[in-house]
């Protein structure tokens, strides 16, 4: 979603504790509790493109707040015409589990009271501001090299006839997203779907426009394009490529989320990064960077 999405607008109900349980070691898991439990919506983020609903589900004694996203809510877009963008949100998410590194915030489809919708958790921010991932991970600076520690996007204008360079963080935490990306073919890769926690994570969200057939892929993460993938990279990619085959579960989970032409894109995707052994490079066909990149 947007960064605005990421900030509940004045006016809405104020966000309720989570409730405390002895039972610390029975706890449900959070995506239990966004499957299995009652969902209340506390308000509307009104400048999405796309219904997004900020809420809380509770299951159990536990509450979590959440954001729901619901089908009959999505503004229909031309060159996504099949399925609809909240399975392509759980899709990501199934991806991301497969491949442990746990990127995206724990994701489920499930019907509310707009009907069914992709709910997924809120994750805090370590700063408390969502509009940007905080400069430990994107950056304008001057000239025209990136500096230790940051790589080149590319070059931005920041009005008045002058251009900075966009570079972002060289940390595992965005290589790794970066080849999520290039899997699921994200058309929308922008700074603030990133959200850096306090713990040290960095989760991404907003992934509706994912899995097309056709080359799709748009980003800010193009700092590795053209070198080589790390070894752990390589690896999960042997392992999806595995767990992706006919019969079994991943496969079969992801034929219920997309159609077959995406699912063999998909599987036709992680051979041609295993195969080259590389970062993907802008296709130079469309605007490789996603507008706004905020």
């Amino acid at each position: 979603m947007p960064a605005p999405e990421r900030l509940p607008q004045g006016g809405l109900t104020p966000r309720p504790a989570a409730s405390a349980d002895p039972s610390v070691a029975d706890a449900p898991s959070p995506r239990e509790v966004l499957a299995a439990g009652e969902l209340t919506v506390r308000g509307q983020v009104t400048d999405a493109s796309n219904a997004v609903l900020w809420c809380t589900v509770t299951h159990r004694g536990h509450s979590l707040e959440c954001v729901y996203k619901p089908v009959a809510g999505e503004q229909p877009l031309w060159d996504f015409p099949d399925g609809n963008l909240a399975r392509r949100e759980v899709a990501a998410y199934e991806i991301s589990e497969a491949t442990g590194w746990g990127l995206i915030p724990p994701t489920v489809l499930r019907e509310g009271p707009y009907g069914e919708g992709m709910c997924q958790l809120w994750i805090e921010t370590a700063d408390g501001d969502s509009d940007t991932p905080g400069p430990q991970l994107l950056a304008l600076v001057e000239g025209g090299e990136p500096g230790p520690g940051w790589k080149a996007v590319g070059h931005a204008d920041v009005g008045q006839g002058r251009t900075a360079l966009l570079v972002h963080a060289d940390d595992p935490r965005l290589w790794r997203l970066a080849v999520l990306d290039a899997v699921i073919n994200n058309g929308d890769r922008k700074g603030g779907h990133l959200l850096p926690t306090a713990d040290g994570a960095v989760y991404a969200i907003d992934h509706g426009v994912t899995f097309h057939a056709q080359d799709k892929l748009r980003t800010l993460l193009w700092g590795w394009a053209g070198e080589p993938l790390p070894e752990e990279a390589r690896q999960v990619l042997r392992r999806l490529s595995a767990d992706l085959a006919e019969s079994r579960p991943l496969a079969a989970r992801m034929a219920e989320l997309i159609t077959t032409a995406e699912l063999d894109a998909l599987r036709g995707r992680i051979a041609d990064l295993l195969r080259s052994g590389k970062h993907p490079e802008p296709s130079g066909q469309w605007p490789a960077i996603p507008w706004p990149p905020v």
